[in-house]
Formats: C-alpha cells, sequence, structure tokens
C-alpha cells in the first residue's frame, strides 16, 4: 500500500509519526529509536529539519531502513534534503506565508530529480501557527506564522489549499515550540476540508497528543520531545492510537 494510502485509511484510528532530525541523533540512539518506534507501532517516521548542519542524511536513512520496515517520509526543510533512500517525500508548500520560493520556486528547482526518483511525492499544504517565541522554522521560513487565534485564517487557508489540489495539511507550531497548535484551530480546520489533517511541534506529553488528535488531527508528529526523553514514544504512540 503507498504511503497517501495508508494515511487515508488510517484516518479513522489516527497515525502516529515521529520526526527525526539527523543532526540530533548519534548511530547507536538513532537505532535504539528505531528499534522502540518498531515496538510501538509507530506509523510512519518523518526525516528533515529547518537546519542540517552535518551531513548526517544519508547515513541515518540508510540507518533507519536497516532497521526498520515503518515507511520513511522526508521533511525536507531544503531542496539540499532530497535523498532518494527514503520512501516518500512531503513537498512542502508554505501557504501560510508569501515566500515565493517556498511557495514554488525550490520546488521548480528540485522537480526534475524528484520526476527521475521512485520517492512517492506527498503534495502537502504547509501551515505554521504562531507558538511562543520565533521558532527555526519561522525564522529560516521568513514568513509570520499564522496567529493562534485566527482560526477563521488557518480554516480558508487550509481550504484554499486544498483546493489547489494539495493532498495533505500540515499544521505546524514549529520545532522547538513552546505552545501546541490550539485544540480550536485543529477542529475548525478539521471541519472544513476533507484531505488527511496533520499536526506537530509543541506536543510533549500523551495528553497533548491525545487531545489533538481527538480535536480532529489524522496524523499526529512528535519530535523534540522524543529526542529528549525517548522512553515517552510508546506512551504517544499509545495514546494517539487510542484516540481513534
Amino acid at each position: 500500500m503507498k504511503i497517501y494510502e495508508h494515511i487515508v485509511s488510517r484516518k479513522p484510528q489516527k497515525s502516529f509519526a515521529v520526526l527525526v532530525d539527523p543532526d540530533n541523533y548519534e548511530e547507536e540512539r538513532l537505532a535504539g529509536l528505531v528499534n522502540k518506534a518498531t515496538e510501538s507501532k509507530v506509523d510512519m517516521i518523518l526525516v528533515g529539519g529547518s537546519l542540517l548542519a552535518d551531513d548526517h542524511l544519508d547515513v541515518s536513512l540508510s540507518l533507519i531502513k536497516r532497521y526498520t520496515d515503518i515507511p520513511v517520509i522526508l521533511f525536507p526543510g531544503s531542496i539540499m534534503q532530497i535523498n532518494g533512500k527514503a520512501d516518500g517525500l512531503l513537498l512542502l508548500s508554505l501557504i501560510s506565508g508569501r515566500n515565493p520560493d517556498l511557495l514554488i520556486g525550490k520546488h521548480v528547482i528540485a522537480a526534475p530529480y524528484l520526476k527521475k526518483s521512485k520517492l512517492e511525492i506527498l503534495p502537502t499544504g504547509y501551515m505554521l501557527i504562531e507558538s511562543g517565541p520565533i521558532t527555526t522554522a519561522q525564522y529560516v521560513s521568513n514568513t509570520i506564522p499564522i496567529p493562534r487565534s485566527k482560526d477563521d485564517i488557518a480554516v480558508c487557508t487550509a481550504v484554499a489549499g486544498e483546493m489547489l489540489g494539495l493532498k495533505l495539511i500540515y499544521m505546524d507550531a514549529g520545532s522547538g515550540a513552546e505552545k501546541p497548535v490550539p485544540e480550536t484551530m485543529i477542529r475548525s480546520v478539521r471541519q472544513n476540508i476533507s484531505v488527511p489533517l496533520i499536526v506537530g511541534g509543541g506536543i510533549r506529553t500523551p495528553e497533548q497528543a491525545m487531545s489533538a488528535a481527538k480535536a480532529g488531527a489524522d496524523v499526529i508528529v512528535v519530535g523534540n520531545a522524543i529526542e529528549k526523553d525517548l522512553d515517552c514514544l510508546k506512551d504517544i504512540a499509545d495514546a494517539v492510537h487510542s484516540a481513534g
């Protein structure tokens, strides 16, 4: 089954994705993460970050694929983060911002390589949501996030993304976010789109993950919390899967 078909088929049960920043994992710890992800029945592993200061992407993908059959999806912060060892790629269009490079510019440059690759391409409307202090994603993208209190802007942005033909909507508070995406915003967006909704950033506990899933997120993404405490992975995975 293709990745997108898997996400759609699991909408009633909810899916859990672990976000791996290759810069933050040594080989032994990454192997431990992948093993625990397999044991915890994680649905997807996202790999990437706003910045990759070290060239660990290729090595990390090889190691992950060696230890698990969980689908591995690139979550690229730039066109430099494209690698054919993954199973798929979130082709992110930053629809919450007005930076033309991140709406279409970088995509044009990457298109010839992606066309030739065997990666499953997942067209994704990416929305940054205000989460407190400026996040790396906000700084690097040079865009203003959608205010936390503006559910209507989030809804209209997500609806526009779906109407443009994007197959996924990803609402992200950003890596290291102080606050997760508000439940009211998740619920409002979910009620107005039919494509799968991914939510990440600022989710640190099983309770937050479950709340986001119950509010309408189809896929919950957690990265920083697991980096800091690998033991919380199973509890968060169980919370997401029980929310369906």
